[in-house]
């Protein structure tokens, strides 16, 4: 069987598979095949170990270059007073500065059910206020008994 031979220190060519092995045991490295459908097959000669250990570097620096989403949640009753919701709001703020996406909800409690359009009220007014700092996501809706909205941050230019 014939194989064409590709690698660091050797002439590329094609070469018997007794040969290939015989150079593989010379330069003291392995003889990996990279393509079996190629005619004659691709054979490289490299050191397999010191192979795989850079493919797991490699990802190593993917995965620590990867963005790693922060979810901050901000809650509100429906009857949160101005002081309790400038409080929140600059919180809010300091969290997408730092690249967070913000959660904010209005928790309803027992009756407080009934107050469905004050709870919205204070959520669109948090996004109108934090109009310059962040983008919305996911306008005001209702899950069970929470009314949720999600605000990312604005990108920067």
């Amino acid at each position: 069987m014939r194989v064409r031979l590709v690698g660091e220190n050797i002439e590329p060519g094609i070469y018997t598979l007794a040969q290939a092995l015989r150079k593989a045991e010379e330069l003291e490295v392995d003889l990996v095949e990279i393509a079996q459908d190629a005619d004659p097959p691709v054979c490289k000669l490299v050191d397999y170990n010191k192979f795989l250990y850079e493919q797991k570097k490699k990802q190593k620096e993917l995965k620590a270059k990867a963005t790693k989403v922060v979810v901050k949640e901000i809650r509100f009753g429906p009857q949160t007073d101005d002081h309790d919701f400038n409080f929140k709001l600059s919180h809010a703020k300091k969290f997408l500065q730092d690249g967070a996406k913000v959660k904010a909800y209005v928790f309803f409690k027992g009756r407080s059910i009934m107050f469905k359009d004050q709870g919205e009220v204070m959520l669109l007014r948090f996004a109108t206020e934090l109009e310059e700092e962040a983008k919305v996501e996911s306008l005001p809706s209702m899950e069970g008994k929470r009314m949720l909205m999600m605000l990312a941050p604005k990108k920067k230019k």
